[in-house]
């Protein structure tokens, strides 16, 4: 379990690569509705997960939320259930049908050594994709939400 310094756990921690874009004017976030300005000090204990829950809730309906959830939704379901559906036809092949699974390719490859060999090259294949489809398709939107929701919620303060 990691180990907090009785800070606020959910506040960012200075390791952020985010903490400093805006100032390096590296990269300034998409400000789509005006942001509450940030609080001077964290809020009494009582009120502040009321008021961050209405924040993260806010933020959960919003249009940009629901949009970065369907795109891994719409990416990470399908591939999911391909990556399974490929597993599962190995598994059947191999049990059901041992003269294709045993037939040689060459030498003494045979189809079964290619499949399951296939798996592991599958396996590198669906990391990249994933990889990819995240970097060019949710990374901006995402790191819009959390700058958004860092600022509203007066987390950009760095201890």
């Amino acid at each position: 379990m990691d180990k907090h310094d009785g800070g606020d756990p959910l506040a960012l921690r200075v390791d952020d690569p985010w903490r400093d874009a805006g100032g390096a004017e590296l990269w300034v976030p998409d400000q789509g509705a005006p942001a509450a300005p940030p609080v001077a000090a964290p809020p009494a204990a009582a009120g502040a997960a009321g008021d961050r829950g209405a924040i993260y809730k806010e933020v959960q309906d919003s249009a940009a939320f629901q949009e970065v959830r369907g795109r891994y939704r719409g990416f990470a379901f399908p591939a999911a259930a391909a990556f399974v559906a490929w597993y599962l036809l190995y598994v059947v092949l191999a049990t059901t049908a041992p003269g294709l699974m045993g037939r040689r390719v060459v030498g003494e490859v045979n189809v079964a050594l290619v499949a399951g060999l296939a798996q592991f090259a599958t396996t590198f294949l669906l990391t990249w994709a994933y990889v990819r489809h995240a970097r060019v398709h949710r990374d901006r939107a995402a790191l819009d939400l959390r700058w958004t929701l860092a600022t509203r919620t007066g987390q950009e303060r760095v201890r």
